[in-house]
């Protein structure tokens, strides 16, 4: 799987499970590179999520939801991810 893949799954994903304007996925996969637990098959990402359906919620509810809906990527090819809602 590459970024784009993997971009377009989880702006599909999000997309079905969730009420939201406009989903962006930013790719920081390359800040890490050099880290010993760097695995080239997981990505760093940046989510950046507008939706006042998540944005009614608590911060923890609404992050839980995203994880829900991302499980089997978050377990195979995200090693690490930033969510931000606005």
């Amino acid at each position: 799987m590459n970024i784009n893949q993997l971009s377009e799954i989880v702006k599909n994903k999000l997309k079905k499970n969730i009420v939201c304007d406009k989903i962006e996925v930013e790719d920081k996969t390359f800040l890490h590179k050099n880290h010993s637990s760097h695995d080239k098959n997981k990505f760093h990402i940046k989510l950046i999520i507008t939706s006042s359906y998540l944005r009614n919620k608590n911060k923890i509810n609404s992050t839980k939801e995203v994880y829900k809906i991302l499980d089997e990527e978050l377990k195979n090819y995200i090693h690490s991810i930033q969510i931000l809602i606005n």
